[in-house]
């Protein structure tokens, strides 16, 4: 595991790769930024802003959502993963803002929490990104990228490396790290293919330098 120095070394080469990472989800509210968030669970953000501009013409409150008939929400967002459980999702979360908010997306964490389709990380990037809350969102990216690196442990849950994260990254840098964690992911440390051989990091990583052992040995057979 990572001691306090090392993650200095990690969050200041996030910062100097990537200065200005930032939510890449398309959107022009705090409304918007709430259903592109739910509709992104299981998908890219690059399919989801490929959806959302027709979708965001269409539909600009939570009443706009309830006055069409649910298939066609559906039929909306089909290109999507999930489609029908999103679908149902948007409109009762809708319904909750109506009835509970005055239509509008609540600030408060535990709040949004409470609203249908709305777990964790979607609260987090809302509160982060629409609100400039300070907030760790973990997704698929930040959570591969803090146990390649260390930082967390293999068998941490996805709650567990929430907290880990918040314990061990000053509060005032969680969210500009958030965004800095899922543009390392994306680019650079994927999933399958991680960029290992050219990496800042690697002489920090317990992942990379096993991969470039395997690359070693693979090379020399």
């Amino acid at each position: 595991m990572l001691n306090k120095k090392q993650i200095r070394v990690v969050l200041d080469t996030f910062e100097e790769m990537f200065p200005d990472a930032e939510c890449e989800l398309t959107h022009s509210n705090e409304f918007e930024l709430l259903i592109a968030v739910v509709l992104s669970a299981q998908a890219t953000d690059a399919l989801i802003n490929k959806v959302t501009p027709d979708l965001f013409k269409k539909y600009k409150s939570p009443e706009d959502y309830l006055n069409v008939p649910l298939e066609e929400l559906e039929n909306d967002i089909r290109r999507i993963g999930l489609f029908r459980s999103k679908a149902k999702n948007i409109r009762k979360l809708s319904e909750d803002l109506i009835a509970n908010y005055n239509g509008q997306v609540p600030n408060n964490y535990d709040q949004l929490i409470g609203l249908a389709g709305v777990g964790r990380k979607t609260a987090n990037v809302v509160m982060s990104v629409a609100f400039g809350k300070p907030a760790i969102a973990v997704d698929t990216h930040v959570e591969r990228v803090s146990k390649r690196l260390g930082i967390c442990r293999w068998k941490d849950s996805v709650l567990e490396v929430e907290k880990t994260l918040m314990r061990k990254i000053p509060e005032e840098e969680w969210s500009d790290t958030h965004h800095r964690m899922i543009f390392f992911g994306r680019y650079h440390c994927r999933a399958k293919s991680p960029n290992c051989p050219e990496c800042p990091l690697l002489e920090l990583c317990r992942e990379g330098k096993k991969r470039m052992k395997k690359r070693e040995v693979i090379s020399k057979t």
